[in-house]
């Protein structure tokens, strides 16, 4: 289970010092057992998926590069742990089945929508940024 995985791997980054990789999956482990019920790996892939996210986010506002490394580790260490993602061309080639449907959307929104329902059903693993880019490429 991907939950004690992050458990056994704080604790070895507990007894080896490494601050960066103990805080950020005590973070996730925080996160994950606050709502105090059951942990699945969907659980903790969407939890990781947010930290990853939140980060990406305070590195956009962040001005000091200390910060911007730290926060750019942590990503690092959590991606680890998360399925690997589709990259462009591949999240491109995927919609390809649905590359009229994500034209014919009124605006970027909608094409969004068609787009992640299609990957979503796909089992597809993908970042946002991959999949607005890959829908500006279709509707070109």
């Amino acid at each position: 289970m991907l939950f004690d995985e992050i458990k056994k791997r704080m604790m070895a980054a507990m007894k080896a010092g490494n601050v960066v990789e103990k805080e950020i999956l005590r973070t996730a482990i925080g996160e994950l057992t606050k709502s105090g019920k059951d942990v699945d790996d969907a659980a903790v892939v969407a939890v990781l998926k947010k930290l990853v996210s939140s980060n990406r986010e305070t590195i956009g506002l962040a001005t000091d590069a200390a910060q911007k490394a730290t926060l750019e580790q942590e990503i690092s260490i959590i991606q680890g742990f998360l399925p690997a993602s589709l990259d462009l061309a591949a999240v491109v080639s995927a919609l390809e089945p649905v590359a009229d449907a994500i034209r014919a959307a009124k605006n970027e929104g909608q094409a969004f929508g068609v787009a992640s329902k299609h990957l979503k059903a796909a089992g597809a693993s993908v970042e946002n940024d991959d999949v607005k880019k890959a829908i500006a490429q279709l509707r070109a």
